[in-house]
């Protein structure tokens, strides 16, 4: 093919089609998707409305083309008419390639630019469409809807016709590229197949929806986001490659939006050419061009044939395997009984379909919001920035330890005033809120729970699970209807059974009563309603007073009273300790001082010297005697103490009474001889002794100077070894 401006002109004209075939796509399906209310519509016309840039630099570029050979045409037909002559004018020559220096300015900025610029383009829409897509789950207010239209009969046959249009225009423009002049309509038979694609898989999706599919079409709405992003990553890694690849002489350079993937698909027999002559190199010889190679060829529409047959006869059989169990579904509506571990055989689908459920698999279902985030160990006051901000939590009954300290106050607390609703009115209204907060958390009080429900479908209860609630999952919810009204059930049978119990009985619960009470009360609902499942077990991860300043508080209150308990055990411990040592046992210490009380109440009431205050006294004192502790050992010494000043009190009576004959025969000398053994005995513990007021010639002096020796003394034992060496 020659490569003048007839040929530039053609490509121009074509690439020409393609920008108003581009845009008619575009703006048809914008508009479709805006008056039919239909979100992904809208997605798809973004995707093709950018589409038309390129289409728009491949005309320029091919006209810039045929400028260039028109150029080329008349500098030869310049040259040819001067011959071999020279003009003074040689040097203005250059002005003639005018044409091609724009051509390479194109091909040089233009191209790349618009590359860049289209790659930019499918990246916003990329972002845009998913970030739009994003906001669908979003609960903080700003939640947008995805719009399905209503004419979804017009919406498939529009889609569909419109893809089959851009795919035909894709091959007609693939077939154009194989020629050399014609190669940079491939970037636009890329676009165009890639028009067909989204455009197809919408349609696909809205055939789903017409079977109440609705997640399908959401999912081809994030597919188009997702396509923009690859085919933005393709062509900028193009464009970058661009840079670095080497160019030979007279080759028309590559723009970066001619996409290789949407080329292969837009020219599928190079496709095949390319498998072809990959078989033939992985064999060493030509295999395609072998009879058995064209047989597989000829007979392949035979064998796709044989291949529907064969796995719409397949589809007439399905494995349900043990633990499972399968009921057959003819329109929605079940048709025979369920069959669990056995081979079932159904007409083929889409006659009838197969709803097969794993029965013994453990389900659990979360009663409530979603759980605590805790910790290892869950520290009460800690963890309280972990919940999350929409928790309710249970009502209960308020402890006893309320009434029970309004007793101990007395009636005119406000502990008292509160649990038994006093007040006439006239109180402040501040104090008339603390006492209606009083009254009511003198009755009530909350807690926070996470209470977990895992259950499986009954065996033989798959009827009665299935026609129970559909499996309709509506957005933004992660579990379908069935599942949300199994869990509205357990959660009304948690907080009725809660609000019956104290909350000293749910935070600490007697061995397994509280999980054990709550799953039997959650299976009998379900068996009322016929759910057609077992509750296997109730779990409670989270157990704890309501987030807040309650939670450290009650903390605070159980530590207070483990430090009670600890002071009156260790009070009794000492008090036992004390009755064991002092009166051997604390059964003999309650009879010694219930005796001990009788004696004080006899000595009241008929005196200390009553025969039966007497007999009492004996009987206390017996008591503790026959215990043999410290009691007794005390009793014991006082009885001895006592004998012995009695026994000393009748020894110095007896001694008087033996010195009176003697006092009475001589008064003055026995008188004298008193004198003198009591001055004899008090004399000698006296350092110094004086005699005072005696006559002299009446007193005698007997007198001995004696020197004690010091045994210590270093002077006479050195003066003894001296005269004992001489």
């Amino acid at each position: 093919m020659r490569h003048d401006h007839f040929a530039y002109q053609q490509a121009t004209r074509v690439a020409g089609i393609g920008i108003l075939l581009q845009a008619a796509m575009a703006l048809g399906v914008f508009l479709f998707g805006r008056i039919g209310q239909d979100t992904t519509l809208v997605f798809g016309a973004v995707f093709v409305a950018v589409g038309t840039l390129p289409w728009i630099a491949l005309a320029v570029v091919f006209h810039q083309h045929r400028l260039e050979r028109l150029e080329a045409l008349e500098n030869d037909e310049i040259a040819a008419t001067r011959g071999d002559a020279r003009s003074v004018f040689e040097g203005d020559r250059e002005q003639g390639t005018a044409a091609a220096s724009r051509l390479r300015l194109m091909h040089q900025w233009m191209m790349p630019i618009v590359s860049l610029a289209y790659a930019a383009l499918l990246a916003g829409a990329a972002w845009w469409t998913l970030d739009w897509m994003a906001q669908l789950d979003d609960t903080g207010g700003n939640a947008t809807t995805f719009r399905i239209g209503s004419a979804l009969g017009w919406q498939v046959a529009t889609c569909a016709g419109l893809s089959l249009v851009a795919f035909i225009f894709s091959r007609f423009v693939a077939g154009m590229a194989t020629q050399g002049a014609w190669q940079n309509l491939r970037g636009g038979a890329g676009i165009m197949v890639g028009n067909a694609l989204v455009l197809l898989a919408i349609s696909v999706g809205v055939v789903f929806q017409v079977f109440q599919k609705t997640g399908v079409l959401e999912g081809v709405a994030r597919g188009i986001g997702i396509f923009m992003i690859l085919v933005a990553a393709e062509t900028a890694l193009n464009l970058i490659l661009n840079l670095y690849r080497p160019r030979r002489a007279g080759e028309t350079p590559r723009p970066a939006f001619d996409s290789k993937v949407l080329g292969l698909l837009a020219a599928p027999d190079s496709l095949v050419r390319t498998i072809n002559e990959a078989v033939n190199y992985q064999f060493g010889f030509d295999i395609t061009s072998s009879w058995g190679y064209q047989l597989l060829l000829r007979s392949v529409a035979r064998l796709g044939a044989l291949s529907a047959v064969v796995l719409v006869l397949l589809s007439t059989v399905v494995v349900v395997q043990p633990g499972e169990q399968a009921v057959r579904l003819r329109g929605g509506r079940v048709v025979g009984e369920p069959v669990e571990g056995a081979l079932m055989v159904k007409w083929p689908w889409p006659l009838e379909t197969v709803e097969r459920l794993t029965t013994a698999r453990i389900r659990s279902l979360v009663v409530g919001p979603k759980p605590f985030d805790t910790s290892t160990v869950n520290f009460w006051p800690v963890d309280t920035a972990l919940a999350p901000a929409d928790r309710q939590p249970y009502i209960v009954l308020a402890s006893s330890l309320a009434a029970q300290t309004a007793r101990d106050l007395g009636p005119g607390s406000f502990a008292a005033q509160s649990a038994g609703g006093a007040g006439d009115g006239s109180a402040p209204e501040s104090a008339a809120d603390d006492a209606a907060a009083g009254r009511v958390s003198s009755r009530f009080a909350l807690v926070d729970a996470d209470v977990l429900v895992n259950y499986r479908i009954k065996a033989g209860g798959l009827l009665d699970f299935l026609s129970f609630a559909n499996d309709t999952r509506s957005r933004r919810s992660p579990l379908d209807m069935r599942e949300r009204v199994l869990k509205a059930v357990a959660m009304r049978e948690t907080s009725q059974y809660l609000s019956t119990r104290s909350i000293d009985q749910v935070l600490s619960p007697q061995g397994d009563s509280l999980v054990r009470q709550l799953r039997e009360r959650i299976q009998s609902a379900y068996d009322r309603l016929g759910a057609g499942v077992e509750v296997v077990s109730v779990l409670i991860p989270t157990l704890r007073p309501p987030v807040g300043d309650a939670a450290g508080m009650f903390e605070e209150l159980s530590i207070d009273t483990q430090n009670a308990r600890q002071l009156v055990q260790e009070a009794q411990r000492l008090a036992s300790t004390s009755m064991a040592v002092i009166v051997g046992s604390v059964e003999t210490a309650d009879r010694a001082a219930a005796a001990i009380n009788r004696l004080r109440q006899m000595e009241r009431e008929l005196g200390r010297e009553s025969p039966a205050v007497r007999e009492q006294r004996a009987l206390v004192e017996s008591l503790l005697l026959e215990s043999r502790a410290i009691a007794a050992s005390v009793i014991s010494s006082a009885r001895a103490k006592r004998w012995k000043l009695l026994m000393d009190a009748r020894g110095n009576a007896a001694k008087v009474l033996g010195q009176a004959p003697a006092f009475r025969a001589a008064p003055d000398l026995y008188r004298e001889r008193a004198i003198m053994m009591v001055l004899g005995k008090e004399l000698a513990k006296a350092r110094n002794k004086y005699i005072l007021g005696v006559d002299a010639a009446r007193a005698g002096f007997d007198m001995e100077m004696v020197q004690p020796e010091s045994g210590l003394n270093l002077a006479d034992y050195l003066d003894k070894t001296k005269e004992e060496g001489k």
